[in-house]
């Protein structure tokens, strides 16, 4: 039995709505006023809450503000009654988190139609998270064992040799095995980090309102950092020669750490899967309002079905090419870009070459 909160002063009004949810089967609370409305919300946890917003002692918006702060009632969905059909009440309210409202007077009809609206939509964002969820646990049962141990097997392998044989190894072998012991270790960091981005990544994505929180207000000059990024990146491929540089300046409205995650993932994919010898190109351009990173490597590429079904632990042609890592990479730096509100694009030829494009607007940079 789903449980509703009404807060309403007005004993006549709430003794209607509260007499119609439970003939219509609801478990019903009521409330008074704001403050005796959040003891019970946070007592009972209902399913969802119907609240005035002219009440003494705490209004609707103080009370929904108080709601929303608190982690046990946050996501509880909320409507809004208001007997003043004016757009700036309605939109501070929308502001504040509210999913509906319902102009007094309603209709029984009105309001079991908003009530089953806002329990529907409040269920359907249930359902994804739970389809997420076993994704996500479905995809980590699968990938995670293998990609772990790899790595993990060669730490405890040339660690064991290191202190087997260290009296027989001379200086230049001990450094040899501790920098292949420092590499697996390296590598194992970086697959445990990629999968809790991941994995935080799928679980935002289920609430929109979680993804627009990462945006910040405030723009950040990307230029130097995109560059400092492909140098590295080409550095650690042992492929300075091939790198091609073309980058502007632009401030993005992007944090530094977001922005560093998808600018690498995408360059080391880049040099990971395309030949020594063979360019790869980072440029910037500006659109209007808009700053565009391309990629391109001239490598084996991706068919037309491959770049649709681009998912999480999905290395293509795998029997024939071994590839190290959890094919996490991609998915990440599309899913975040898109959390962040920007635009990614993939364009490929198969055996031939791969351009990624990343968009973002630009904005002034503050300060």
């Amino acid at each position: 039995m789903k449980k509703i909160l009404v807060i309403e002063d007005s004993p006549d009004v709430r003794e209607i709505i509260a007499d119609t949810l439970s003939y219509k089967g609801f478990e019903v609370f009521t409330a008074d006023d704001g403050v005796s409305g959040i003891e019970v919300a946070r007592s009972r946890l209902p399913d969802l809450i119907i609240c005035d917003i002219h009440m003494p002692n705490l209004d609707g918006y103080d009370t929904l503000a108080a709601l929303r702060k608190d982690a046990t009632t946050a996501v509880i969905p909320f409507i809004f009654l208001t007997g003043a059909v004016d757009r700036t009440n309605v939109r501070r309210g929308m502001e504040l988190g509210a999913d509906d409202y319902l102009t007094k007077p309603f209709s029984p009809d009105e309001l079991m139609a908003a009530v089953g609206a806002r329990l529907e939509k409040h269920d359907e964002i249930h359902r994804q998270s739970e389809r997420k969820l076993d994704e996500l646990r479905g995809n980590l049962s699968m990938a995670l064992p293998h990609e772990l141990r790899t790595p993990l097997n060669g730490i405890l392998g040339l660690s064991s040799l290191l202190m087997d044989e260290s009296g027989t190894m001379d200086r230049a072998q001990v450094l040899e095995t501790a920098r292949y012991i420092n590499h697996s270790a390296m590598r194992l960091h970086r697959l445990i980090e990629n999968f809790l981005v991941y994995a935080q990544i799928e679980l935002l994505s289920t609430d929109p309102s979680r993804g627009a929180a990462l945006r910040p207000d405030s723009a950040i000059p990307v230029g130097e950092l995109i560059t400092g990024l492909a140098k590295q990146c080409a550095h650690n491929a042992q492929r300075e020669s091939d790198l091609v540089l073309e980058v502007q300046p632009g401030n993005v409205p992007i944090t530094e750490e977001h922005m560093r995650k998808i600018v690498e993932e995408l360059i080391e994919n880049a040099f990971k899967f395309s030949e020594p010898g063979t360019p790869v190109a980072v440029t910037t351009s500006q659109d209007p309002g808009h700053l565009v990173l391309t990629i391109t490597d001239r490598g084996r590429g991706m068919t037309l079905e491959q770049i649709a079904h681009v998912g999480a632990h999905m290395q293509f042609e795998r029997k024939f090419y071994e590839q190290q890592g959890a094919g996490l990479g991609l998915i990440i730096a599309k899913r975040l870009t898109e959390l962040l509100g920007g635009q990614f694009h993939i364009e490929s030829t198969l055996a031939q070459q791969t351009t990624v494009r990343v968009a973002f607007s630009l904005l002034p940079e503050k300060g």
